[in-house]
Formats: C-alpha cells, sequence, structure tokens
C-alpha cells in the first residue's frame, strides 16, 4: 500500500491507498464535481467528444469564410458541416453512455441534446441560406461548446484544488512546530 503525505499542513494525517486506486477520502471517479457520480469509464469519451464537436464547430467558422471566397471553401463548409453534425451525435451518445450506464450526472446529455438541436437548426438555417440567423447561431454555438469543453476539462482538476483546501484547513493549529504535518509511511 502506498501512503500520501501532505507537507507543510498542520494535523492532517496521511491516506492509503486502496484496491481502486482512491486514496481514503477520495472517489474513485476522480475527475468530477465533488458530490457528483462519476461518469465511469465513459467520462473520457465525453471529454473526447466534446473537444472533437468544437474542433468540429470551429473548422466551419474558418471555412465559413473560404466559402464567401471560393467554391473549394464551399465544399468544405458543407463537409464540415456533416462532420460538426456527426460530432454532435457522438457527443450526445458518450454523454448518455456516461449517464445511464456510467452513473453520472444527468445535465450533459442535456447539454449534448441542446448541442444537436442547435446544430438541425443550423444546418437548415445554412441550407436555405437565411444568413442572419445561420451566422450568429453558428458564434453561440462555438461559444457553448467551448463552455462545455472548459466544463468538462475543469471537471477533472477541481477534486484536487478541494482536497488540497480541505486538507490545509482541516486541524490548522494541531500540533504546530517543526515538520508539522509531515507523516512518516506506516
Amino acid at each position: 500500500m502506498a501512503t500520501r503525505t501532505t507537507a507543510g499542513t498542520a494535523g492532517t494525517a496521511a491516506s492509503t491507498t486502496g484496491a481502486d486506486g482512491a486514496g481514503a477520502g477520495e472517489s474513485a471517479g476522480a475527475g468530477v464535481v465533488a458530490g457528483r457520480g462519476g461518469g465511469g469509464r465513459f467520462t473520457g469519451f465525453v471529454r473526447v467528444s466534446i473537444a472533437l464537436q468544437t474542433a468540429a464547430i470551429f473548422f466551419q467558422a474558418v471555412t465559413a469564410g473560404m466559402a464567401l471566397t471560393s467554391e473549394v471553401g464551399s465544399t468544405l463548409h458543407d463537409l464540415g458541416s456533416k462532420g460538426m453534425y456527426a460530432m454532435s451525435m457522438l457527443y450526445l451518445l458518450a454523454a448518455v453512455l456516461a449517464w445511464r450506464p456510467g452513473g453520472g450526472p444527468a445535465r450533459p446529455p442535456l447539454y449534448a441534446t441542446g448541442f444537436l438541436l442547435l446544430g438541425t437548426l443550423q444546418v437548415v438555417m445554412g441550407v436555405y441560406h437565411v444568413m442572419a440567423v445561420h451566422l450568429p447561431l453558428g458564434v453561440l454555438m462555438f461559444g457553448l461548446s467551448t463552455l462545455d469543453l472548459g466544463r468538462v476539462v475543469l471537471q477533472r482538476t477541481r477534486p484536487a484544488e478541494a482536497r488540497t483546501r480541505a486538507d490545509a484547513g482541516a486541524g490548522a493549529g494541531v500540533g504546530a512546530g517543526a515538520g508539522a504535518g509531515v507523516r512518516a509511511p506506516r
């Protein structure tokens, strides 16, 4: 068994690592916001799918400018729309898998469903050349997808920061002195 020590904090004890790889007081689904279930093995799939969706929407923004000046840009934008729609469906699949069999939170499938609906509206507005809706909706979708990507990426770091703050505040003032808080392995 491995132990973890926290140097520089007063009154904290070392935690042991169990068979699931999570230390005492840590959830096995590290990378989720405290108080919410993990997505199990599907959390990585969710991260990859939202990253692919955001990249596809960015590609659409680049090719939209190219579509104004060349036939190749128009073709790339058309192909990219199909890819963006496929990435939105992949994100929905990943979010549902992380929610139902994975035991994760129910909110990401709602976000993914919203992106799929926005993507559908975006494609329809593009096909009918309603640029007054198509362009601002594309900007909105990129912004929302970037925010959702940030939420998914930051979920991974929040528990570690919360544990660090909790460890720092636990037992402050107990055992103060030289080497306080540093424990030898058991």
